[in-house]
């Protein structure tokens, strides 16, 4: 098992210290290059613009997009979940490879950043995932093939904030900051099945 974590720009190394203290093999992805070998990638929280002109300027876009077609395993959290989306209302580079509708900091502003438990479909136990959101997204809308894993409260609503299409994987909020695996355990499995962590 290899994972590679988009290092552009963002919480990169937050990820893979979760993923070594799984016994996962990583490496930061800079260049296509980097890709080689991997069997998922994750798309880390930080600024979507940035990452994506970055990774329009380093030529990734279509290495990933490979990666994704390929059947790879894709994980954004955050800002990644906006790079990986199709739709986000408005124009900058997007892998646009889930089929859901983003709207940009919905929760407002970084001093209107939140925790909350969330209930979450197909991750291990009974306990709830505590979950931190900061200037997160939402998901406004899915297509077809998307499977809806978790919701949150806002202005009295229940709104998606994690989500599953086939090989990849998005969430609003950032499992790699809440002490709590479940998540990346849950990615690990979509990207090789057979992982069992030691």
């Amino acid at each position: 098992m290899k994972i590679g974590v988009l290092a552009l720009q963002g919480d990169f190394i937050e990820h893979e210290q979760v993923l070594k203290r799984l016994g996962v093999d990583t490496v930061e992805v800079r260049l296509p290059a980097d890709l080689a070998g991997c069997d998922g990638v994750i798309v880390p929280g930080g600024e979507s613009t940035t990452i994506g002109k970055l990774a329009v300027y380093y030529r990734l876009m279509e290495p990933l997009r490979d990666l994704a077609r390929a059947g790879k395993a894709l994980w954004g959290t955050c800002a990644g979940l906006i790079f990986m989306a199709k739709d986000v209302g408005r124009n900058q580079p997007l892998l646009g490879l889930m089929d859901v509708t983003v709207q940009r900091n919905a929760f407002g502003r970084q001093v209107d950043s939140f925790e909350a438990d969330l209930k979450v479909s197909g991750v291990d136990g009974e306990r709830p995932f505590h979950a931190i959101f900061i200037r997160a997204p939402l998901i406004e809308a899915v297509g077809p093939g998307v499977e809806v894993l978790a919701r949150a409260e806002k202005d009295q609503r229940d709104v998606i904030v994690a989500a599953r299409q086939g090989n990849l994987l998005v969430t609003s909020f950032h499992p790699e900051l809440s002490g709590d695996d479940r998540f990346h355990r849950y990615f690990l499995q979509l990207a090789d099945p057979s992982w069992r962590a030691p």
